[in-house]
């Protein structure tokens, strides 16, 4: 077996285990140190959705998203491209649904709180466009009928470029977001003291840190890059006949 492609498993395997402890982690978070998840007649609760939700959705499975033609190489690329759309679709409903919960945990509050007047926000929010908006372009590029392959081609480092741009955005707007709601939160004993709340909250972001950089580093390194296999040539020659 090739070496890079061992070094690449084991790689893999790691970042899974880190991706898979940090939602657990999160969930232990919110569980142990604030109360738990709860509906709209709790906007408190209701906020806890949002820092669950964004790990599974927009760290956890976007990350996958990208790693998906590598992680299953030996599978036709068809299936792949079907399957990161759909891993795509399940983390935009995720952060949607995450949205959603932390403008209702704003808005219900009494008093209300502000939206949108941190940076947190404002990265948050921009890395959900680039997001949506790369899902639509790589939709109607790669999946849609009709579309030429030397356009595809012209397309792709575009599209490999702004997906990594969105998940780096997604981190770090999860990084701010974490130390904002460990700040404001974390008050008895305060954050400054490090109690257990803290510690946890630094720990997540490390996870952070390390998922994405396993991710990026996977997805980028040549010697981990798919090798075409023979189903993908007869699929390729078959949408030349085509066009």
């Amino acid at each position: 077996m090739d070496p890079a492609l061992i070094n690449f498993k084991v790689l893999y395997v790691l970042t899974q285990l880190c991706g898979l402890t940090m939602i657990v982690l999160v969930g232990t978070w919110i569980g142990q140190h604030f109360g738990g998840l709860g509906g709209s007649s709790n906007p408190k609760l209701e906020f806890n959705w949002h820092p669950l939700f964004m790990t599974i959705g927009f760290i956890y499975l976007y990350g996958n998203s990208i790693l998906i033609y590598r992680g299953f190489r030996t599978t036709r690329k068809k299936t792949l491209k079907l399957t990161h759309a759909g891993i795509h679709i399940a983390a935009f409903i995720l952060t949607v649904i995450a949205l959603k919960t932390v403008f209702d945990s704003h808005n219900l509050a009494s008093p209300p709180i502000p939206n949108m007047y941190s940076l947190h926000s404002w990265l948050g929010l921009s890395a959900v466009i680039v997001f949506s908006l790369q899902y639509v372009a790589g939709f109607v590029a790669f999946l849609a009928p009709g579309v030429r392959e030397n356009y595809r081609i012209a397309l792709m480092p575009l599209h490999i470029y702004f997906g990594l741009f969105g998940f780096v955005l997604a981190i770090a707007s999860a990084l701010m977001g974490l130390t904002e709601k460990a700040i404001f939160a974390v008050t008895n004993p305060p954050y400054s003291s490090l109690p257990t709340a803290g510690v946890l909250a630094n720990v997540i972001g490390v996870l952070y840190v390390v998922f994405g950089a396993l991710v990026v580093y996977l997805a980028t390194e040549p010697a981990y890059k798919r090798k075409p296999i023979p189903e993908d040539t007869a699929l390729l020659n078959s949408s030349s006949v085509n066009e």
